[in-house]
């Protein structure tokens, strides 16, 4: 994972894309990540019957891959552009399709917002939607604020979701 956001990081520094979408892995994966302190694969550790243990280890494998986006931040935050660095002029998205794996439910899917993108983001902010709250309200908000104030839908989307306090 860390030579791919280093090439990303490369990449948005030397102007040769704007957008990039990065899957940490495939979630329905027995891949194991050993250097997150368990062998268990991501899959089969994300069912794990609310048994302790269980949970631990697919604690570890998430503490493990938030690490790594830790590391990006961090990368993008130490590269400059000109007055900014990268950090203070991206838009970074990384959520997750489950909000309970372990039931494959779909619902209140956690979504995270990082930088400032070009100070259209205020960033330290924890917003909480409210219970039926489609993913994509946030998505339009976000589009609203890059600039694109036209568009009045996107996907499933029932409004802007504040992005603000």
């Amino acid at each position: 994972m860390k030579l791919m956001f280093d090439l990303q990081v490369l990449a948005l520094q030397s102007d040769l894309t704007r957008v990039i979408t990065f899957k940490m892995g495939f979630d329905q994966s027995n891949r194991s990540h050993p250097e997150s302190g368990t062998n268990k694969g991501v899959h089969g550790a994300s069912h794990h019957g609310n048994i302790p243990a269980d949970v631990l280890d697919f604690n570890k494998i998430n503490t493990y891959r938030g690490s790594q986006l830790a590391y990006f931040l961090a990368k993008l935050r130490d590269t400059m552009d000109g007055e900014a660095s990268l950090l203070d002029k991206s838009a970074i998205v990384f959520g997750s399709p489950m909000g309970d794996p372990n039931l494959h439910n779909h619902r209140r899917c956690p979504l995270l917002l990082m930088g400032h993108a070009n100070g259209a983001l205020e960033g330290g902010l924890h917003l909480r939607a409210p219970r039926g709250t489609p993913m994509a309200n946030v998505m339009l908000a976000l589009i609203h604020r890059l600039g694109i104030d036209d568009m009045e839908q996107f996907g499933d989307s029932t409004g802007a979701f504040s992005l603000s306090a």
